[in-house]
């Protein structure tokens, strides 16, 4: 009986130091190393989510690359403005914005702000207004608008692609690690245009020492009895243009899902979340041009025109068209509402944390009434 004690115990002690051993492996397994094994045993999983699975930030995670298919960019205060403003001579790209449960995707060649002639004062507003937006992206295929305060880390990014040719992109994270905007090129005859940025914003220290700030949570909402709801619901009354909703909601200091709970009688319909994939199937079938906006807080990428293939594929409701790209993880969306802002009808979708997910127009000339089979759309959405 003592022998097999004896025994018993020591094939416990050498389970545990064996365990040991491979934790001990698994803590000084460099994040590189560590990536590498994931990837060998989730070949399909993308880096966002294998940093999730890792414990690290996006940013952190592709620095690994670092004098191999990486390369560190410049990160002082106005690099990402100056970086996006060079990126205006790489041609036809594609431009891809995400939050947490959407995807935009959009190929095409972005506009140039035209120049303006010498006018002393008002030129140097002009200018200042112009450094603001990277000189163009306003409209057209590549229609972005910028917040570039929220931007801080950039990287160069070459390696094979999924088809076998060379991937080229521009890679833009937030001061947490967290991906706020990448361009991918796709103009074969522009790869010296590129490599020359590159090799002009190159980083002086090339290495994966990125000063990330840990994310603090969100905030929780001003309660609703210190909001004065009168002055906020005739100030959504006074609106003339629905631009001036953001302005609003933050001189109220309210969260945007509030504002819509707080807003006048009337304006706000609450509908289904799964109302998002009923807008992309029947403006689809119906050829209803519709603006999908996605954003992060740092960017907000817009799409305007029809919408052609829907279906459903890895957890997302896709459009998957030839220069269009959405995916939506709509069973991540816990709201949905029919706004009326300034006489104009948008559709807004937020996750369970509350966040801005993706927003709806119909496509309208300035000027000229909203067409009537989106206000069709919108108003045979299943409500909540």
């Amino acid at each position: 009986m003592k022998t097999h004690r004896r025994y018993t115990g020591l094939l416990a002690l050498s389970g545990a130091l064996i365990l040991g051993m491979a934790s001990s492996h698994a803590s000084t397994a460099t994040l590189a190393e560590r990536w590498s094994t994931l990837r060998a045993e989730q070949p399909k999983l993308g880096i966002r989510d294998a940093a999730k699975q890792l414990s690290v930030s996006e940013a952190e995670l592709l620095a690994t690359g670092i004098g191999k298919t990486v390369t560190r960019l410049a990160d002082t205060p106005h690099a990402p403005r100056e970086i996006m403003r060079r990126a205006l001579d790489l041609g036809k790209v594609m431009a891809l914005t995400r939050n947490e449960n959407g995807v935009i995707e959009v190929t095409g060649e972005a506009t140039r702000i035209a120049k303006q002639g010498d006018e002393g004062a008002k030129d140097a507003e002009r200018e200042a207004r112009e450094l603001n937006i990277a000189g163009g992206y306003l409209g057209g295929p590549i229609d972005l608008r910028f917040h570039f305060t929220k931007w801080k880390h950039a990287f160069a990014v070459v390696q094979p692609g999924k088809d076998g040719a060379v991937s080229r992109s521009l890679q833009f994270f937030d001061e947490n690690g967290t991906a706020v905007h990448k361009v991918y090129l796709k103009d074969d005859g522009k790869v010296a245009v590129f490599d020359k940025l590159v090799a002009d914003f190159r980083h002086p220290q090339q290495d994966g020492k990125l000063a990330i700030v840990p994310a603090v949570a969100k905030a929780a909402d001003k309660p609703d009895a210190a909001v004065d709801v009168k002055e906020f619901q005739q100030a959504w009354k006074d609106m003339s243009d629905v631009h001036q909703f953001n302005r609003i909601v933050s001189e109220f200091k309210l969260s945007r899902e509030q504002a819509l709970r707080l807003a006048p009688a009337g304006v706000v319909t609450k509908v289904a979340p799964q109302a998002a994939r009923q807008l992309l199937e029947q403006a689809a079938a119906k050829g209803v041009p519709i603006m999908a906006f996605v954003g992060n807080g740092a960017v907000t990428q817009i799409y305007s025109g029809k919408v052609n293939k829907v279906q459903e594929s890895a957890g997302y409701f896709n459009v998957l068209d030839p220069d269009f790209n959405l995916h939506l993880r709509d069973k991540a969306l816990k709201a949905g509402y029919v706004l009326q802002r300034a006489g104009v009808t948008s559709v807004e979708f937020y996750d369970d944390k509350g966040e801005l997910v993706v927003t709806f127009f119909g496509v309208r000339e300035r000027g000229k009434p909203q067409p009537q089979p989106w206000l069709d759309l919108a108003a045979a959405l299943p409500k909540a």
